[in-house]
């Protein structure tokens, strides 16, 4: 029997997720969104049989709901997974997990208490390069990391102004919760080891400027609030030993958009690499995956060719999910490992506030 799934929200994320949900054999039978016509209109859209205005519709509506994604602003993940949790579903929720990390375990306990899974569209993750890594990884070949450095940066792509994206209050913060991708693949390649000791800084110098906004996002709203950074820089130290640097922004001076993480390991070195040549559009971007290792006193670069996927694994996360609550995969995420990545963003903002390191 298929597992059926209900969505929550009917924004632009929803083409990669009911792709994926399909991919993996599930049908998805309803979706909900408070905004009058926006889940009629997807739903015809993605031939989504049932649209609701409110979760609660749906939920009541179709007690055979086994599983539901959430796609909404950040503000609302905690409190929309903790109520289909308490209603007996499993998860998937857009990134950031939460707003913060005490948010995260909030979602922890109540999937304890329901014994229903929660997964999070970690979907850097389900990459074909990120995936070969972790094949070498797993495999011993890299040895342990010792070191991580890890970007998302943009020289222009502010996601409007005004908008829940720029309001804290609704997202918890600019880039640094927003491109949060990448210092989680970071920890994924190096074990998702525990934070010690966490020093960062944000930016705001270009926040308010409409010309490094970006070709994505939503429209500009007047008279709305516009209260985060533009880029955030981090130092964090494992309990380990292990160490990671972390850039990211949406608008600062740097040549193009790059997304990569670079380590260095005991055994190998390695980078996961994409570079835009224009700012937020995904088929102008170049995906390396490199190993570096030592071999008969030899420097030798190896380059891992891996299939093409434009979709920067949107699609293979939520096929995931769906296997992952089947018994047919390991899920690709944890909620501990949500957990420990807010951790690092909540320490990283609260460094920038007091201009201390924070220690956890």
């Amino acid at each position: 029997m298929a597992t059926n799934v209900g969505i929550i929200g009917a924004g632009g994320m929803v083409q990669y997720h009911a792709a994926g949900f399909k991919q993996a054999g599930a049908h998805i039978l309803a979706i909900a969104d408070p905004a009058p016509g926006a889940a009629k209109k997807t739903a015809e859209k993605w031939g989504i049989p049932h649209a609701y205005e409110s979760v609660e519709a749906m939920l009541a509506a179709h007690k055979e709901l086994e599983a539901v994604s959430i796609i909404v602003p950040n503000k609302f993940h905690a409190s929309l997974a903790i109520q289909c949790l308490n209603a007996g579903k499993h998860v998937f929720c857009e990134k950031p997990p939460a707003l913060n990390a005490a948010e995260v375990l909030e979602i922890i306990e109540a999937s304890q208490r329901s014994g229903k899974h929660v997964m999070f569209n970690f979907n850097n993750r389900a990459r074909p390069e990120s995936q070969a890594m972790m094949q070498y990884i797993e495999q011993g070949q890299v040895g342990r990391i010792n070191s991580a450095q890890t970007k998302w940066i943009r020289r222009t792509g502010i996601p409007g102004f005004g908008g829940w994206f720029t309001t804290k209050a609704l997202s918890g913060g600019g880039p640094l919760i927003d491109l949060l991708h990448m210092v989680d693949l970071a920890m994924y390649f190096m074990g998702y080891p525990e934070p010690a000791h966490v020093l960062g800084q944000t930016f705001s110098d270009f926040i308010q400027d409409k010309s490094f906004k970006g070709p994505w996002g939503i429209p500009d709203r007047e008279g709305g609030v516009t209260d985060v950074e533009n880029a955030a820089h981090g130092f964090v130290t494992f309990k380990t030993g292990q160490v990671l640097t972390l850039q990211v922004s949406w608008a600062e001076m740097v040549k193009r958009e790059e997304v990569s993480v670079v380590f260095q390991g005991t055994k190998a070195g390695g980078k996961v690499e994409r570079l835009f040549g224009i700012d937020g559009i995904d088929d102008t971007a170049l995906d390396t995956c490199e190993l570096y290792v030592q071999e008969n006193g030899n420097s030798v670069n190896r380059s891992i060719v891996t299939p093409a996927c434009e979709d920067m694994g949107r699609i293979g996360s939520a096929a995931n999910f769906i296997e992952a609550i089947e018994g047919r995969a390991k899920p690709l995420n944890t909620p501990e490992q949500a957990y420990r990545l807010m951790q690092v963003i909540d320490a990283i903002y609260a460094s920038a506030t007091t201009g201390k390191p924070i220690s956890l």
